[in-house]
């Protein structure tokens, strides 16, 4: 029997994020788990006339692979994948990970096919409708502290939401942000200054990742002054860190602490670029209120901001380049120690609810 939850999901899928046409060729992508998923895609891509494609991948084998992997050997990868991306015209990947810590013992001169692969990366986010979401797995729902059949309920509420409203929602944030020069960010262990001034303001609602809600710009490159500290936990190449503090100095991080330090700086020494900043974001999902370790929807954590070394996107670009884009997060809402955001100089969120008039509509309870 067919789940109708389901199907409205893979509906908004392909109707809303990706925009599926007919003679569309869209490549679907699962990682573990997710097949029920990619099912109800492929169901749904026949009925639009497309063309779907599906490459099933299992992260104990993509281990395997990395612990082998070499500068030759991923150059054959990238001489295959080329010619297959450029044919194709939307993407759906469908994150259901048995255990994300998978790779977290390779080695980092092992992880070769990321530097090599990263033009391949390059033409999928500029050149082909995508999106990201993740599979409600039962791993998913232990680190979100629930039942699997709870945590289920919520990624369909979280993941069906009236991504229209939002977007409608997002548009006077936006629109304040790229009149906006300086922002100043306070809270427990941060006081960060920066420039956001000429960077492109892109409002996300359901096109590029499922869940969504955020708006992201980068800052100006060399302009972030000051120190940040996350409270939320992040993940990155298999490992996790807590208690991330950054200290920047004409925009790069000079200090760089947390719960492994030494791997820590390991991932910010990958090359030159992954030591600046590469994207700055301001969460507002009402739905989504913890932080789970996923990254998906830890970045769209209601009263957050997420703060990304490494490579600007292009359609928000500061001319950072690197392999490196990892988002950290910092909720500031009194639970979490609060915090103020300023836009030259005027509060303009405060522990986590927006101030003025014109932005209170992206609160929580105007937004649910």
């Amino acid at each position: 029997m067919r789940d109708e939850r389901m199907t409205r999901l893979a509906e908004n899928l392909l109707s809303h994020s990706v925009k599926i046409k007919e003679k569309d060729v869209l490549m679907i992508r699962v990682l573990d788990e997710g097949i029920p998923l990619a099912k109800e895609l492929v169901r749904l891509a026949y009925e639009k006339g497309a063309y779907p494609f599906v490459r099933l991948m299992n992260s104990e084998i993509g281990r395997l692979e990395l612990m082998g992997d070499s500068q030759e050997r991923a150059e054959i990868l990238k001489g295959w994948e080329e010619p297959i991306w450029k044919q194709v015209d939307a993407n759906v990947t469908i994150m259901g990970e048995y255990n994300d810590h998978e790779t977290s013992d390779v080695p980092a001169e092992r992880r070769v096919a990321q530097k090599v692969l990263k033009p391949v990366q390059d033409y999928i986010v500029n050149n082909v409708r995508w999106v990201l979401l993740n599979y409600p797995t039962p791993a998913m729902a232990q680190k979100a502290g629930m039942p699997t059949d709870v945590f289920t309920d919520f990624y369909f509420d979280v993941c069906s939401m009236d991504y229209a409203r939002l977007d409608k929602a997002l548009q006077p944030l936006k629109e304040l942000m790229e009149k906006t020069d300086e922002v100043h960010i306070k809270g427990p262990g941060t006081d960060l200054r920066f420039s956001i001034k000429g960077i492109p303001v892109i409002p996300c609602a359901g096109e590029y990742n499922i869940p969504d809600g955020e708006v992201y710009t980068a800052p100006v490159r060399d302009s972030v002054e000051g120190t940040v500290t996350f409270n939320t936990p992040t993940n990155y190449q298999g490992t996790t860190f807590n208690n991330v503090k950054l200290t920047f100095k004409k925009g790069k991080i000079v200090e760089a602490t947390s719960s492994n330090t030494e791997r820590l700086n390991e991932i910010l020494d990958t090359d030159e670029g992954a030591r600046y900043i590469g994207e700055f974001a301001i969460g507002v999902n009402p739905y989504i209120v913890n932080p789970m370790n996923d990254i998906l929807f830890d970045e769209k954590i209601t009263g957050s901001f997420h703060f990304t070394p490494g490579e600007a996107y292009d359609d928000a670009d500061n001319g950072n380049e690197s392999t490196i884009h990892w988002d950290m997060v910092c909720i500031q809402r009194p639970e979490y120690g609060g915090g103020e955001i300023y836009f030259d100089g005027k509060l303009i969120r405060k522990d986590g609810l927006f101030v003025p008039d014109e932005l209170k509509g992206l609160n929580p309870d105007q937004l649910k």
